[in-house]
This record gives structure tokens, sequence and C-alpha cells, in this order.
């Protein structure tokens, strides 16, 4: 689910050299230092002449403004005003107007089929200027002009431009919530970089690591672990022992592995990352690893261990940044989960007030994602305890703090179909529906319409669909389910089972029976073959399979099994679990 990720907002500042701020650029192959612009630190101004000869001149073409904007002076100073506005703190608007007429200047002025650097530069100002406007939509083209004009062939200076055009085009989609397209913007900014500096350069792995901290927020993990180990290998060559740099790679690769589920690398990784911490006085640093530390111990049922890392960081956040400080609300949270798991319901109530206490007076400086992303871990703990309205409450206020934050369109989507199942157990189908349709349509929008959770969702949707009868559209929205949990998770996963279940009983219910007979027998045979015939929904599943071909006047085809396959590996769910379906409809959640 969006929102597993919890790293800064993406900002886009204004450029002082096309140098990105958060990320290394390539630059020349020797050791000198490049130069930060291929403008001039102090661009000449218009001189009298200049000045006098455009004011003769305007009463001439008093129709064509920009025909004085082919001084090729011009565009090197209202650049210059453009920044210069900007750090007076005059407000973007008027900025704006100088850097749109310092780009068409430098346009008049460069030389026909003579890429000009100088032009790739006033088009980055202007964009970042639209997008501190929140315009991010007229910034593309913008950018998407600017990494037109590098020639990469022709050394570091254009590399440089090239590679920063496509990082900040990245940026400003993911601000859109377009997590493809932003992705696919730091691919080629890599390459660039790569092809420039080669790729061992400490450079390229700063790059590695933004874009897999990218991949972990698209959820696409596999590419994101690649990327994470390029960068260890990057840092361990060129950075000394237990390194800064290191430890925030292994916090990544911890964060990877917890999210594939390899709970025992994860917590190597954070051990390592701490003691390189701690080697670098780095306190604070060294209480988040122990949150981080303590959730592993508690995904491995270790959890007197989990309790002491929980403690140690508790102690450290409450005695650096005070009582009511978010962080150490989010410490008394993960406390609250670990005391709700292991049955001690009221130290776990306790723990969830004192974290409300702090989230609804939160010191200055608190970001609202720090307060939904604590709100939201709340409610989860009331939704584990029965308690959905209370939970819905919760998740309605994290949304509303994120909704119009730009580049939370995806967290947004996770809340809103959480939301969906709350509104789904308790009855209330048509708002489960509408949360769910809004989730999905986010997630279409930000190229998060191939992964495994939003198959989830389609599946959500569609019995939301079934029990206001909707049949029709609860068969797309399961065909589609299927198609992309069969790609992203394989036929054999348990979601998607569950779909292949919830599309047969739709078939049926719309008289398709031998639709529907086709998936049963597909599933009876996968069961068979490869997960056997222990698991509580196989005999479920027979027995509606054995109604359809009654109705139809068929019999079942049975083919030999073989006797290690009659025991079901992923037999071990609850009673609970097991019984998580409608049987009068064969409709599975």
């Amino acid at each position: 689910m969006p929102g597993l990720v919890k790293t800064p907002p993406l900002r886009i500042t204004m450029p002082q050299t096309q140098t990105p701020t958060r990320r290394s650029e390539p630059a020349a192959t020797n050791n000198k230092t490049p130069s930060p612009s291929p403008l001039p630190k102090k661009p000449p101004s218009p001189s009298p002449s200049t000045r006098s000869s455009a004011k003769k001149k305007t009463p001439e073409t008093p129709t064509n403004p920009d025909a004085s904007l082919d001084n090729p002076d011009l565009g090197p100073f209202l650049l210059k005003l453009a920044r210069d506005t900007i750090a007076s703190g005059e407000g973007p608007t008027k900025a704006l107007d100088y850097a749109i007429r310092a780009s068409k200047s430098f346009e008049i002025c460069a030389a026909d089929g003579e890429p000009s650097l100088d032009l790739a530069m006033s088009l980055h100002v202007l964009a970042a200027i639209y997008c501190s406007l929140g315009r991010f939509e007229e910034a593309v083209p913008v950018l998407e002009r600017a990494i037109q004009v590098p020639d990469v062939a022709r050394g570091a200076d254009h590399a440089l431009a090239a590679f920063s055009g496509h990082m900040q085009l990245g940026d400003t989609f993911s601000m859109l919530g377009h997590v493809d397209k932003s992705i696919s913007c730091y691919d080629q900014g890599l390459q660039i970089q790569i092809q420039t500096l080669g790729d061992t350069d400490p450079r390229v792995g700063e790059t590695c690591r933004y874009l897999a901290e990218a991949n972990v927020q698209a959820m696409q993990f596999d590419r994101a672990e690649e990327l994470c180990k390029t960068t260890l290998e990057i840092h361990r060559a060129h950075s000394e022992p237990a390194s800064l740099e290191e430890a925030a790679d292994r916090r990544l690769m911890a964060l990877i592995c917890e999210a594939k589920g390899d709970y025992e690398a994860a917590l190597e990784h954070l051990v390592l990352a701490s003691m390189a911490m701690i080697a670098n006085g780095q306190d604070n640093e060294v209480a988040s690893i122990d949150v981080s530390i303590g959730n592993m111990y508690m995904s491995l049922c270790r959890f007197d261990e989990a309790i002491f890392s929980y403690q140690k960081a508790l102690t450290v956040f409450k005695a650096s940044k005070g009582e009511n400080h978010p962080s150490v609300a989010s410490v008394f949270v993960r406390l609250a989960d670990l005391y709700h798991r292991t049955g001690k319901l009221r130290e776990s109530k306790s723990y969830c007030e004192n974290a409300m206490r702090i989230y609804s007076k939160p010191v200055p400086g608190t970001t609202p994602e720090e307060i939904a992303g604590g709100l939201t871990e709340v409610s989860a703990i009331f939704e584990s305890v029965d308690e959905p309205e209370e939970a819905l409450k919760l998740l309605q206020r994290a949304m509303k703090l994120l909704e119009e934050k730009p580049g939370q369109q995806s967290t947004v989507a996770g809340i809103e179909a959480r939301m969906g199942v709350m509104y789904y157990m308790t009855g209330r189908y048509e708002d489960a529906r509408s949360s769910f349709e809004s989730a999905v349509a986010k997630l279409r929008a930000s190229g998060e319409r191939k992964s495994a959770f939003f198959g989830v969702v389609l599946n959500q949707m569609g019995l939301a669909c079934v029990q206001l009868f909707k049949i029709d559209e609860a068969a797309e929205l399961f065909e589609e389910a299927r198609t992309i949990l069969e790609q992203e998770c394989g036929p054999c996963h348990q979601d998607t089972l569950g779909v292949y279940s919830n599309l047969a009983a739709t078939y049926d219910a719309m008289g398709r029976v031998g639709d529907a007979i086709e998936i049963l027998e597909y599933v009876l045979k996968l069961r068979e073959e490869k997960l056997g015939i222990a698991n509580p929904d196989f005999e479920d599943e027979k027995r509606r399979l054995a109604e359809l071909l009654k109705e139809a006047g068929k019999t079942r085809d049975r083919k030999a099994k073989s006797l290690e396959n009659l025991i079901d590996p992923n037999s071990k769910r609850t009673k609970k679990e097991g019984n998580k379906r409608w049987p009068g409809l064969g409709f599975r959640i």
C-alpha cells in the first residue's frame, strides 16, 4: 500500500546553477571542478547606447513587444533579474515574466543549429518558477524543451545540462503523481551521468540511491534492490568504512528487504547502519534506526527485544526533541501496536492516547505528512480491535491533511482504499464503492495501474459493486484485477485465487455458466497439482463446481494427483481467515 515509504516530499527550488540540489551531476572526467554555469557571474547590462537605441525603435514597432529581445546582452540581464526578484522576496509572478522574456531572448539569439546552454539554463529557471507557483503542468513542456537543447556529445557542460533537465523533469512528474514517467526521466538522467562519469563515480552512486528511493515509492522492489546494491558497492569503494553514506544505503536496503518480507536481512542491514551512525556520533539517527530495528524484531515475533529497541529510541527522542515531538508519538504508536499484538489491550490503548494527544496539538514545524502518517498508523490499531468507525474518523483526518499536497496522490489513494474497506465492513457499500473508485482513479493517474496493490483495490471495488447489484461493472473490475495479479503475483498467489473465485461467482450470477465452470476447473487443477487440497477453500470450490456442472448436465474430468500434493503447504490460515467469504454466492474478500 502506498505510504509504505516515508521519504521527504520532493521540492523544486530556484536553481542557482545547473546542479540539482539533491543529487550529483556529471562533470568533466578530469579532477577540475566544473564551472557552475555557462553564464558569466556578472552578465553585462545593456549599454546606454543600446537602451537609447531601443527607445528609438519602440514607436516604430508598437505591435511587437519582443522586437528588442534580439539583443544578446538582454537574456543574461533578464535571467539575473528573475533570480534577484526571487531572492528579494518580491514574489515569483514578476520573476516569471523576466524568465519568460529571458528564454525568448536566448531562443532568438541562438545561432542556427547550435545548442545554447544559456537557453537550457533559462528554461530550467522558468520551470522552477512555474513549480513554485504550483503550475506543474506548465513546467512540463518547458523542461521537455530544455532537455532537447544540449548535445551530450559536445562535452561535460552539455551533459550537465541534459542530466539536470531530466532529473528536474522527473521531479515535476513526481509532484504530478506520474510515477512511471518520473522514474523514466530519472533513468535517462542516470544513463547520461554514467556515460559522462563512468559507472563507479560516487556521484553516480548518489543518483542510483535517489532512483532506488523512487522505485520503492512505486513498489518496484526488485529494481530498487538492484540500484541500492550498486550504490553500496560504489560507496564502499570510495568512502571510509562505516561511513554516513554507507549507513544511508543500508537503511534503504533494509526498507527494501522489509517490503519483500526478508526481515532477517533487513535486521542485519539496520544493525550495520546503527553501528556506522554510532561511530559518527549521530544519536538521533541511531534512535530512528532503533525504531526500525524494533519493527523488524516485532515482525519476527521477538517482542521483548522490540520493546527494548523502542524504549531506547523513546528515551533519546524525549531528551533531544521534547515530550511532544511527533517522533515521540511515532514510538508510542509502535508500542501500542506491539502491546495489541501481544494481547495487552490496556497498555495498547494508553499508548494510542499518548500519541493522539501529540498529534492533536503538534509542535511548530510538524509537517502534515508526519501527522497524517501517525493518524493512519493509529487507525490501523482501531481497525484491528474491530472499531471501524474510529478508524474511519482518523483516516478522514489524514486524507484532509494530504489531499491538497502535491506529490501525495498515491498516499491519498492508499488511505481512500483503506476507507473503502472500513465502509464495506460497516455495510456502507455505496460509500465503499465511491472511495474505491477515487483510489483507482488516482492510482491509474500515478502510474501504479500495474501494481499488485492496484489489482487488490480493483477486487475490493468489484465486491462493493456486487453488493450494489452492479454485476456487469463488477465483472469488468474482477477481469482487470485477474490480469494484473496473474502478472504481478502469479496464478497460485492467494490474492489471485481470490479474484478467480469472485470472477467465477460473477459469471454464474450473469448466467455465463460455461465461463464460471472453466475458471473453477482451472482453480481446482492448480490446487491439486501445485497447492494441495487441504486448504479449506478447496471443498467449497469443489462443491460449487459440482453444482454448476450438474446444472449444465456435465461431469468433471479428474486427473490423478500425486500424494505429495495432498497436503496444502499454504493451509496455515486461521479459522477467521478461512471464513472470509460469502458461502451463498461464492465471493471472497
